[in-house]
């Protein structure tokens, strides 16, 4: 989840102890906050990039520190699209941030807004797209230098590569719009610049909306669709979220609502491993979802925002002895058994 902490894409003392606190707190997999590819990539200005080597070393000790206490960690690679040069949560004002305040212009698919307060974006040209395709793979490489155990490719929540996917936000006339095959374009060739240079026994995440919650967008057929050629090109792991793209969605959020998304996935695609994520917020919940067959993987945000040893809490639940690491051995953490 983004932290808006960093400064010029750089990784910082705050990175590594939000990040540090769940490799001691016994998480399976720590993947970061969205890092963009490219300067003008970012949601915010205060956001995580991985456009500079600069980035890649501050981000190798953060890695180092996850692996000396048994962790693995990933880097969510992202570019922000239309929804990019906006204000985080910690300013008062939202939307759009000027010029004059160090805002940029913004890229997406054509000319059309995320909405009125949002930067009015350019549409891309082939150069800007094959450059963007670059610097996905460039940032992987990145990544696999700093020691990284996964990469995601962020290809959800209304950025850059979902606005590509969706009918909504994509009125291109040329080859990267129009029909599906037009509109899956830029992911295909995102991911295939990535496997390229990801190291095939390292796993390729992708994360993906399974619907826009809107009609006449991205839905969950297109979703599956696009699932069997990813994982014809190498991707391990679809992450499954859902929405983002459109204010006019209309979504009703549950405790583990997104979950038969990824449940109908991982039965049409039974050779792709699938993530779930959303209002998990408990070890039974996550046990129950595993044990049902709905997902291989849960992913877990705002419980771990609230909880850094949430799979110490969740193991003692369900009985299990919790893996602390030696410094936290005198926690005593009990068993329900």
């Amino acid at each position: 989840m983004c932290m808006y902490s960093s400064q010029n894409g750089m990784p910082n003392e705050f990175h590594l102890t939000h990040l540090g606190q769940y490799a001691l707190g016994g998480a399976g997999l720590i993947l970061t906050e969205a890092a963009a590819v490219v300067p003008e990539g970012r949601i915010t200005p205060d956001d995580l990039g991985l456009w500079d080597d600069k980035q890649m070393v501050q981000l190798g000790h953060i890695v180092d520190f996850v692996h000396r206490y048994g962790g693995r960690i990933g880097v969510q690679l992202a570019h922000a699209g239309r929804k990019a040069s906006t204000y985080g949560p910690g300013h008062k004002t939202r939307g759009a941030v000027p010029a004059a305040q160090g805002g940029w212009q913004v890229l997406g698919p054509d000319a059309n807004a995320y909405d009125e307060t949002y930067p009015q974006p350019r549409a891309m040209t082939a150069t800007d797209l094959a450059q963007v395709v670059q610097a996905f793979a460039d940032a992987a490489r990145r990544a696999q230098m700093a020691g990284c155990d996964v990469v995601e490719i962020h290809a959800a929540h209304g950025y850059l590569l979902h606005e590509f996917l969706s009918p909504l936000s994509n009125a291109r006339s040329d080859e990267y719009g129009g029909s599906f095959e037009n509109r899956v374009r830029l992911t295909l060739e995102v991911v295939r610049a990535v496997r390229k240079v990801w190291p095939m026994h390292l796993p390729l995440f992708v994360r993906v909306s399974a619907t826009d919650w809107a009609e006449g967008g991205w839905d969950l057929e297109q979703t599956t669709a696009l699932a069997r050629l990813l994982r014809f090109e190498g991707v391990d792991v679809l992450d499954v979220s859902t929405g983002g793209l459109t204010p006019a969605q209309q979504i009703t959020p549950g405790p583990g609502y997104q979950t038969p998304l990824a449940a109908h996935i991982r039965r049409e695609v039974p050779d792709l491993g699938v993530m779930t994520v959303g209002l998990i917020d408990t070890g039974e919940q996550a046990e129950g979802i595993l044990q049902n067959g709905d997902a291989d993987l849960i992913a877990l945000g705002r419980a771990f925002l609230r909880d850094p040893h949430w799979p110490h809490r969740a193991a003692s639940a369900l009985g299990l002895p919790p893996q602390l690491p030696l410094p936290y051995g005198r926690a005593g953490w009990p068993t329900s058994s």
